[in-house]
């Protein structure tokens, strides 16, 4: 497919066509979960279709010492907090202290983020849970390998990876750490993910404030059939 055939018109039309491919997944009662802020409008598509909460998932990189832009490893956002590491500079040996505090601080901005997106509503629980995880698309995978290694650790019931476009190996690669994964497109040559929009401009705070707010109160809605009054939220 040539660059100038744009795929998706927009972050809400590259949704209602992942949410389409992931309708069969309704049953479970999912939790979809958005990678901020470009993977919002796309997670909240596959969130109206199959009437599943939606939440955000943030991870922020562990910095070396002395090199913050070296990534050690990450925090991922949850109930519980997962830190995963990067063996591949393992050599760095930095110290448990260093490790500790960078996580601290680390935490210290997802509630910052959280607290700015969500007006402090705690992280859904995914323990055991079938989660979707969305973004807007890959390019190298890097941020959304390490929230699927932490939502391993975080030991989910299913873990399904909703993409509407990315290259093929990086795809491939990231399906590995996952039970299953959606990409719509895989071209190549990729080049970039917004190649592939008609409009992608950036997503705003306050679209991801609205968003999420609007999907709380579709969920929450008489009008919506609950499957049971057991599941949890």
């Amino acid at each position: 497919m040539s660059v100038r055939q744009r795929i998706f018109a927009d972050r809400h039309d590259a949704g209602r066509q992942l949410a389409a491919a992931l309708r069969t997944h309704a049953d479970q009662y999912p939790v979809v979960l958005a990678l901020p802020r470009g993977g919002v409008p796309v997670a909240y598509e596959v969130a109206m279709e199959l009437l599943a909460p939606l939440d955000l998932l943030f991870v922020r990189k562990i910095g070396a010492p002395g090199h913050p832009e070296l990534g050690i490893g990450a925090v991922v956002d949850g109930a519980s907090p997962q830190v995963v590491m990067n063996p591949e500079v393992a050599f760095l040996e930095p110290s448990a202290a260093y490790i500790a505090e960078q996580v601290r601080q680390e935490l210290l901005e997802i509630e910052r983020r959280r607290a700015a997106y969500l007006h402090g509503r705690q992280p859904i629980d995914v323990h055991d849970r079938t989660v979707i995880a969305v973004d807007d698309g890959v390019a190298t995978g890097g941020t959304l390998r390490a929230a699927l290694q932490g939502l391993q650790k975080a030991e989910v019931g299913r873990l399904i990876v909703g993409l509407p476009v990315g290259p093929p190996d990086v795809v491939i690669s990231l399906a590995e750490q996952a039970d299953e994964m959606v990409c719509l497109y895989t071209p190549e040559p990729f080049h970039a993910v917004g190649l592939w929009y008609r409009d992608f401009r950036q997503t705003t705070d306050e679209e991801v404030v609205e968003l999420l707010e609007r999907a709380d109160r579709r969920r929450e809605s008489p009008a919506i059939r609950r499957p049971s009054a057991n599941l949890p939220p």
